[in-house]
């Protein structure tokens, strides 16, 4: 009987535990993290302001789908996040979180959203104060992921543009 009910017991944690179904195959990029963040640690506060989010992977734990405007401020020691935008049925939707450093000292930030786990967030390239949406951009943004061997057909581009209530996000 102990036998049959620790079975049941393993196969539950398994199935728990599983692979969720939007993480795929792949090789990791292979990125000097330490280095990279210790160029941007004295950095951080430069990276505060507004962002504009222009593709996404396949991830359901990201509500926002169109029109996402993300908000930093920082504290001198983590960025308080403001996302707003327009979700899968059509709502202005506001998500609330936070971007520090990785708690166990890994060398890169993590981002934690009221609603979903903490994951790691990995700032590869910026210049901490342009933002263009121009081909020209996603191009660069698309070279620098191919370089690094990320396959870029996985992106899905996010709407952006005059048909976006930015002013009213602002608002949220």
């Amino acid at each position: 009987m102990k036998s049959a009910v620790f079975f049941v017991a393993f196969v539950a944690a398994v199935a728990a535990d599983k692979i969720p179904d939007f993480v795929v195959p792949g090789k990791c990029p292979a990125v000097n993290e330490k280095a990279l963040f210790e160029q941007q640690i004295p950095n951080h506060s430069k990276y505060a302001g507004v962002w504009y989010e222009i593709a996404l992977t396949n991830n359901p734990y990201q509500l926002l789908k169109q029109c996402v405007r993300n908000e930093y401020s920082f504290d001198g020691s983590k960025f308080i996040a403001k996302s707003t935008g327009i979700n899968a049925d059509g709502n202005l939707m506001r998500h609330n979180g936070q971007v520090l450093p990785m708690p166990l000292g890994d060398p890169h930030l993590s981002i934690d959203y009221e609603g979903s786990f903490t994951a790691p967030y990995v700032i590869l390239d910026t210049d901490y104060e342009n933002f263009s949406l121009s081909d020209q951009y996603l191009r660069r943004c698309e070279a620098a992921f191919k370089d690094i061997g990320v396959d870029v057909s996985r992106f899905a581009k996010t709407v952006q543009g005059s048909n976006c209530p930015y002013d009213t996000q602002k608002s949220l």
